[in-house]
């Protein structure tokens, strides 16, 4: 394809980054806005095997501690959520729990798959850490004792997985990942950070990543090309 007809498809301003980051070489441009495309869905499959599994540790111990239908429970009146600092959260599960009971179709499961990543995020915000029983940094169980360098407590592990949600977010609205950040020249520390950060918080978690992405993560080869260009 003609770089006229890519950039009629794609328009101009959204091209503009990657031509000056390519010094105006269209041929390079286009390549870079392909691989840019390539290293969001790899990093995306990653982050979605973190999603579910933070999701899933988080629903093993409030099942356990609050019974099977925690989630729409917490939002029924009097509920653990029925409460001012949790009203957000209690807004988006109410708002799944009604669509699934309009289908006749709710089960706890379903809602959980309903729920986005910033459900879980604001479960270690303190509203609802504590209204979950201040459980939650058990699904760390390899996290770093604290020091007074450093509390790996819950505030700890919302900016953790708050960065990620950021990342999350940026690939879901196509912003571009190849970038340094806020310049127009090509960079991948940002998402090699990130990509460190995934790995680190899966190990936190108990889980060998590398097992779990076997055949998956190829994210550091799409990086080499992307620096390579």
């Amino acid at each position: 394809m003609k770089f006229t007809e890519f950039q009629a498809i794609l328009s101009a301003e959204r091209l503009q980054r990657y031509l000056t980051a390519c010094g105006g070489d269209t041929k390079k441009t286009m390549t870079l806005y392909r691989l840019n495309l390539n290293l969001s869905q790899e990093v995306f499959t990653l982050l979605s095997c973190f999603e579910v599994a933070v999701r899933n540790a988080i629903d093993s111990i409030l099942v356990q501690r609050l019974g099977n239908d925690w989630l729409r429970d917490a939002i029924e009146p009097g509920g653990i959520f029925d409460i001012p600092g949790c009203r957000d959260s209690a807004n988006i599960i109410r708002k799944a729990y009604r669509r699934l009971q309009r289908d006749n179709s709710y089960t706890h499961t379903k809602l959980l798959a309903e729920m986005e990543f910033g459900v879980w995020k604001y479960m270690f915000a303190n509203p609802q850490y504590r209204a979950v029983g201040r459980s939650l940094l058990a699904i760390f169980p390899n996290k770093p004792r604290s020091s007074a360098q450093c509390q790996y407590n819950n505030a700890f592990m919302f900016n953790e997985l708050d960065s990620i949600n950021i990342l999350r977010n940026r690939i879901a609205h196509h912003e571009p990942i190849c970038f340094a950040l806020r310049q127009p020249v090509i960079g991948t520390s940002y998402i090699l950070n990130a990509y460190q950060k995934l790995h680190t918080l899966f190990m936190w978690m108990g889980i060998d990543s590398h097992s779990l992405l076997y055949g998956l993560d190829h994210v550091q080869q799409v990086c080499n090309k992307i620096n390579r260009l």
